[in-house]
């Protein structure tokens, strides 16, 4: 089974940012459109970003502009930077193809806590 890696989270001042790194297989990598997601305490898991096996990119619309995706293939890792960071999106951030179908089991998130 493939394994997602997230890391990158932490303690940040709102207004703050950070970098999110998900680690995958190869195949992972090159097959699907990967996407950046997003669960708060209490609340469902919500799509933040995606990112095309092409390159296209796609932001919800309350992170257009502050968030970027990326993909490094030399490290098979897709990354987002998160700025100007607001209290509400304090939520474990997860990484995972953008088809349903094609998901692997979700990894353990990374956690970003953004405070006031």
């Amino acid at each position: 089974q493939v394994r997602l890696v997230e890391s990158g989270g932490g303690l940040v001042q709102a207004g703050g940012s950070l970098t999110l790194s998900c680690a995958t297989s190869r195949h992972m990598f090159l097959g699907n459109d990967m996407a950046w997601y997003r669960q708060a305490t209490g609340k469902q898991r919500e799509l933040v970003a995606f990112v095309r096996r092409g390159g296209k990119k796609y932001y919800v619309d309350s992170v257009k502009g502050r968030f970027a995706i990326s993909k490094d293939s030399a490290k098979n890792t897709v990354n987002i930077q998160i700025n100007s960071l607001k209290h509400e999106e304090t939520a474990v951030y997860y990484c995972n193809a953008v088809d349903w179908r094609l998901r692997t089991d979700w990894g353990q998130g990374t956690q970003v806590t953004v405070y006031s």
